[in-house]
């Protein structure tokens, strides 16, 4: 588990965005900028924002090779009724839920045999 409660955010530009924070997840496409990060420094211009979420880190480097982990996870939180937020870096998945899913989301996937630390 992370120890940062998450914000979610339509944001207008990335001139506000504090880049020095441990977490910052940015993404861009031709519909929207959106941005993932600490509640504490979510900007002050934003389109939209989803306050509340705790994040849960897929332990290791991933090769791109892998198949269905995210899915596998993803599946068993599903099949609990746990919404969840999906982000990906080179290296590494990440599962946003809602705090109060967050035991939960560990419960269900300790269940089924993942380490949760």
């Amino acid at each position: 588990m992370i120890d940062t409660e998450f914000t979610v955010c339509k944001i207008k530009d990335i001139k506000d965005v504090d880049f020095s924070e441990e977490y910052v997840f940015l993404s861009k496409t031709d519909e929207e900028l959106s941005l993932v990060c600490s509640t504490k420094t979510v900007p002050k211009d934003c389109i939209a924002v989803e306050h509340g979420w705790r994040g849960l880190r897929v332990q290791g480097v991933l090769d791109f090779s892998l198949i269905g982990i995210l899915s596998r996870i993803s599946s068993i939180l599903a099949d609990s009724k746990i919404s969840i937020f999906a982000i990906s870096t080179y290296n590494t998945d990440y599962l946003l839920v809602k705090g109060e899913s967050l035991q939960d989301a560990v419960n269900v996937l300790q269940k089924n045999g993942f380490v949760i630390k």
